[in-house]
């Protein structure tokens, strides 16, 4: 799966071999230096492009550091249907933590939520490469789950399914990013399937409204 692609800027075609190596070289980064000691030399050098290179694609660490954790999410969160609801609510948490305890995503993303709390553009940018791509997974899982007869059908206003989506998703990803960064405990098995359960038995009686 190609990289998100960072704001569009004018200067010569881009290269979607060297964005790989450039988003892998900042998570290389990330790893063995921490964010403090991350620099766009030292990742320009990893990848082996110049380090105008890096500046044409991106503005500064931040942007940088986003794209990459951004790649590895669509890389590798995805929505397997796995027969129920409760099934995929819990493979989806489960693959979800797993990504939140890779080095990389650990240190990374720590650092420019924490950045981005007094910097709008960033905290856009943050909703837009990492949390909006990720709600398409809410709307597949709902779709699937309706077709199967489990919860009831959306409501046919699609700002409140919209509004239901974003909950749902913020419900998801706050109990494991709490979890799994915050109170430093691992999502296991049991874990994963308590906060599937709690969540079918809520979506299963709720409609939009």
């Amino acid at each position: 799966m190609e990289p998100p692609t960072p704001h569009k800027r004018t200067g010569r075609p881009r290269s979607a071999e060297a964005d790989r190596a450039i988003l892998g070289a900042t998570r290389e980064a990330l790893v063995e230096l921490g964010w403090g000691k991350l620099t766009l030399s030292d990742v320009a050098a990893r990848a082996g492009v110049a380090k105008t290179t890096l500046y044409r694609r991106w503005a500064g660490k931040n942007e940088l550091v986003v794209d990459a954790i951004a790649a590895l999410f669509e890389e590798q969160l995805d929505l397997p249907d796995l027969g129920s609801l409760q099934a995929d609510i819990r493979g989806v948490v489960l693959r979800f933590a797993a990504l939140l305890d890779h080095p990389a995503i650990r240190t990374g993303l720590m650092a420019v939520v924490a950045e981005a709390t007094h910097d709008d553009a960033l905290r856009l940018r943050i909703r837009e490469a990492v949390v909006d791509r990720q709600k398409h997974l809410v709307l597949l899982g709902r779709a699937r789950a309706q077709s199967r007869g489990e919860i009831p059908p959306d409501d046919t206003d699609p700002a409140l399914t919209a509004r239901d989506a974003d909950l749902i998703f913020d419900v998801i990803a706050g109990s494991v990013v709490h979890r799994v960064m915050v109170s430093a405990t691992p999502v296991d098995d049991d874990w994963a399937d308590r906060l599937a359960l709690l969540l079918v038995l809520g979506l299963s009686g709720v409609r939009s409204g």
